[in-house]
């Protein structure tokens, strides 16, 4: 069973139909017992950080969420601002703190006169070191994004993914058994759906 966690942020339905259309038993729910019992977990998110991680705690969701992950070790992918939120801090209209899962910081994408201000549309990707979610997928997949801020790491080796819009930018990273997109993969239509299904063919480290 995979538990989406529905913390009031976003495209859940889309995302669930996503998973459903690959046969896998998906559950929509923000209660600690539901992340128990999953499997593997998702955190989606559309919106702002600071009412992400506001409605995260507001849930008692984030211990739930580190015992689950980081504890037990299940698989868990952030897709969009689920992948920001793991961040150690954000400076999206003005500075908060996140999950602190990954070394990294969210900053607003640079922006130059021929760039509007929100990378949207379909962009290539080149996966790095060999991550998983990728397999099969060839040099140069193609995702959909819509976002105007993005993820600086500051341990290059967690990044499973770049992209490039003005300058290069993190589209995935993965730290062990903790994936993220900054992409939308249940937009992405035929190539989302074959990394959601790497996703839950994953075994484990």
């Amino acid at each position: 069973m995979l538990t989406i966690v529905d913390y009031g942020m976003g495209n859940l339905s889309s995302v669930a139909k996503a998973f459903e259309n690959l046969r896998e038993e998906v559950v929509v729910s923000n209660r600690a017992q539901d992340l128990e019992r999953a499997e593997r977990i998702v955190l989606p998110g559309v919106g702002a950080y600071a009412e992400g991680m506001k409605n995260l705690k507001a849930l008692g969701l984030i211990e739930p969420l580190e015992e689950q992950v980081l504890q037990r070790r299940k698989p868990f992918v952030g897709l969009c601002l689920g992948m920001q939120l793991l961040a150690r801090d954000s400076f999206e209209m003005g500075h908060h703190e996140g999950l602190g899962w990954l070394p990294a910081t969210v900053k607003p994408l640079e922006m130059s006169e021929d760039l509007k201000s929100i990378h949207i549309g379909w962009n290539d990707v080149s996966p790095k070191n060999d991550c998983p979610l990728f397999a099969g997928l060839g040099t140069e997949p193609n995702f959909y994004f819509v976002h105007s801020y993005h993820l600086e790491c500051d341990d290059e080796s967690v990044i499973a993914g770049t992209s490039h819009y003005g300058h290069p930018i993190v589209a995935a990273i993965q730290k062990g058994n903790v994936f993220g997109v900054q992409f939308h993969p249940e937009k992405s239509q035929e190539t989302g759906l074959a990394l959601l299904a790497n996703f839950l063919r994953w075994k484990g480290e």
